[in-house]
């Protein structure tokens, strides 16, 4: 175990106030409030990235929310000092959303315009039943803090929290206003604030670090840049179903020999029979872009869900939105208790095996078809349901 001298002021207490790691909902584009999803591989690079920042930094103790991105992220300090004990407070929690618990972004800003909008632009009018306020997330999270600060007079804390919640708290320390809390900058993932407290107040020292992840690429948080879905009748809608076929088809083969339009609208209809939710239109805003199909009964078995076709527009596609069509058929099968996924993919459509393989999704088969080599990829999912 390493040792490091440890940090001591005379007159002030100084915290590191880090945002947890990317997290399932941060990529999918899904709400995530006190809903306990998971890490994703990005944001295991995250930790791995803030743990060497955090290596030679004495720190005399570890505080996080008790949600689990929160808990891994703490790991980052705790790695090269094992002699801290991290010590869970469940005040820190991000905020409590609710009804829109894994709503996907885009699903809750077509149904509910208003109070989405009052969410990311006007959070201190944001009112929705069984959800809790602004308001309510400062008070419980400063006093949390505070209380922290207290305890620790003349030391160097780690306080691990939530996007939402620690614009609450930088709301109060900097005196902003609630209403104008959409003034101050989104706290990225892993990001360090730097806040000292004396004399019963804290003072901000630097905000929103992110020099750690230089290297990385971590994605940049955009306002409304969630897709959103809506169940398909394929037996209504089967001019589009058969062109989102028919370009997919095209880009995969280059051509649309053996392409069978009929074949591929009946299976279709006998998945929507099946589950009205299994074939979903993907639209950014009201323009269509995607297709998502999911054959249910197949693989219920064997324990897996079976994607039968991801379709995403051309002029959508290396953008980041794929994910989003992926994660439909995460959460449904993960719903669904079923422990992974299944797909098929063109050997010679190499950018879209190359996107699954991203994704987490490695080859399981190779098969010889009359249009060319047939992969069959999976993945694990993770278990914690999106409920």
């Amino acid at each position: 175990m390493r040792k490091v001298k440890a940090w001591r002021h005379k007159f002030m207490t100084e915290i590191f106030l880090i945002r947890h790691t990317q997290a399932e909902g941060n990529l999918y584009r899904m709400m995530q409030g006190h809903w306990d999803g998971d890490v994703t591989a990005h944001g295991w690079e995250q930790i791995a990235a803030l743990a060497e920042r955090f290596k030679d930094i004495p720190a005399d103790a570890v505080y996080s929310s008790d949600l689990y991105r929160a808990r891994m992220t703490a790991g980052a300090v705790t790695k090269y000092h094992g002699e801290l004990e991290l010590q869970q407070v469940p005040a820190l929690r991000e905020i409590d959303v609710g009804p829109w618990e894994t709503a996907f972004f885009g699903n809750v800003f077509h149904e509910f315009p208003q109070q989405a909008d009052d969410f990311i632009n006007h959070p201190g009018r944001w009112r929705i039943d069984g959800a809790e306020t602004y308001a309510a997330v400062q008070e419980r999270a400063y006093a949390a803090l505070e209380d922290i600060a207290r305890r620790h007079d003349g030391q160097r804390v780690v306080v691990v929290s939530h996007g939402v919640t620690i614009r609450c708290i930088m709301s109060r320390v900097l005196g902003v206003p609630l209403e104008d809390v959409e003034t101050l900058p989104i706290f990225f993932n892993t990001s360090v604030t730097t806040l000292h407290y004396s004399g019963g107040r804290f003072t901000a020292e630097g905000q929103n670090d992110c020099t750690h992840l230089e290297k990385l690429n971590s994605p940049v948080w955009r306002k409304n840049s969630g897709l959103r879905d809506e169940p398909m009748d394929p037996r209504a809608e089967s001019r589009y179903y058969a062109a989102c076929y028919a370009a997919s088809w095209l880009a995969a083969h280059g051509t649309l020999r053996d392409y069978d339009e009929g074949g591929y609208l009946t299976c279709a209809r006998e998945h929507y029979l099946y589950d009205g939710g299994s074939v979903l239109k993907i639209l950014d805003g009201d323009d269509p872009v995607g297709l998502v199909d999911m054959d249910v009964l197949r693989g219920a078995r064997e324990g897996y869900g079976w994607i039968s076709l991801i379709y995403l527009r051309e002029d959508y596609r290396g953008k980041g939105y794929g994910i989003q069509l992926l994660a439909r058929a995460i959460k449904k099968y993960t719903n669904l208790g079923r422990t992974a996924l299944r797909l098929h993919v063109a050997e010679e459509n190499t950018a879209a095996v190359r996107f699954y393989e991203s994704c987490g999704f490695t080859v399981l088969s190779r098969e010889q078809r009359t249009t060319g080599p047939l992969l069959l990829m999976g993945r694990e999912l993770g278990g914690r349901k999106y409920v």
